[in-house]
């Protein structure tokens, strides 16, 4: 995985100054996948003609259609149908497809041995493999020698079984992400409310006309300044756990309380006694 920097600094230039920095990070990976092709009635297709082949059924990887070739006479007229040739070739548009390949045949003894050519190991000798255009293959003219082939043990009641793992290459920059989260409208004023209608925690008490209102000095200081400096500032009283309002009824006081406290306030407060 790279790194790449980029730094806003302009060439040259000694003066000291604060700077910005962007990031970016290159990312490559391999999209793996496989497929079996099995064929069946290996003596029917031996002979069919040197160039011709059987085909798998297509499938999907990396984004991409692919098919195995087996050509059971040889690929190369120059080799006489000596060997057998397979192949993998990219069976849908695109190119310049960059992947790596592996072709197995399998040891149908059950002993393992199977014949592997891989292109996945030898990576840092040359690269994964580009496919130019719809067609193009990778594979071997010469992938087993017929002869041999035909008494080995993979060939198992007259059939072949063939494996091929193809990894397609695929590149991607990733830059700062962006998040875009929903920030809900704030209900701070109700959840005030209420825990003033719960009086739960309650630690000052107004009398107000004979009706009296429970209520949390931290909440009212927090609200209001009026509050604040009559709950907390260096006037304060000492008692402050019940005051009294006076010239004010009951159900206005309780609209202030429960809505945001006004700098009107400050003219009750030349109203409040406290009780002892």
């Amino acid at each position: 995985m790279d790194t790449i920097r980029v730094s806003t600094e302009v060439p040259g230039s000694s003066k000291s100054t604060a700077q910005s920095l962007s990031e970016s990070t290159s990312l490559t990976e391999t999209i793996n996948g496989s497929h079996e092709f099995k064929i069946s009635g290996y003596s029917l297709v031996k002979g069919m003609g040197i160039g011709k082949y059987v085909a798998s059924d297509t499938f999907m990887v990396g984004g991409y259609s692919w098919a195995i070739y087996f050509y059971p006479d040889g690929k190369s007229p120059e080799d006489n149908s000596v060997y057998v040739s397979l192949f993998i070739a990219l069976a849908s548009e695109g190119a310049d497809v960059r992947a790596l390949f592996e072709l197995t045949l399998v040891d149908q003894s059950g002993n393992e041995r199977h014949k592997v050519h891989s292109h996945f190991g030898r990576t840092l000798e040359s690269g994964p493999y580009t496919l130019k255009y719809r067609g193009s293959m990778w594979g071997y003219k010469r992938f087993f020698k017929r002869s041999l082939l035909e008494s080995s043990d993979y060939l198992k009641d007259n059939g072949l079984l063939v494996r091929c793992c193809v990894g397609v290459v695929k590149s991607r920059t990733e830059g700062p992400r962006s998040y875009n989260i929903h920030v809900p409208v704030s209900d701070l004023g109700q959840q005030f409310g209420k825990l003033l209608e719960s009086e739960k925690g309650a630690d000052v008490t107004f009398d107000v006309d004979g009706e009296t209102f429970p209520a949390h000095k931290l909440v009212l200081a927090a609200r209001s300044p009026v509050f604040r400096a009559q709950l907390f500032g260096p006037l304060r009283s000492e008692n402050t756990k019940c005051i009294t309002i006076e010239d004010i009824e009951a159900p206005i006081f309780k609209d202030i309380l429960f809505t945001r406290p006004s700098p009107g306030l400050l003219l009750l407060f030349s109203n409040i006694t406290h009780p002892g």
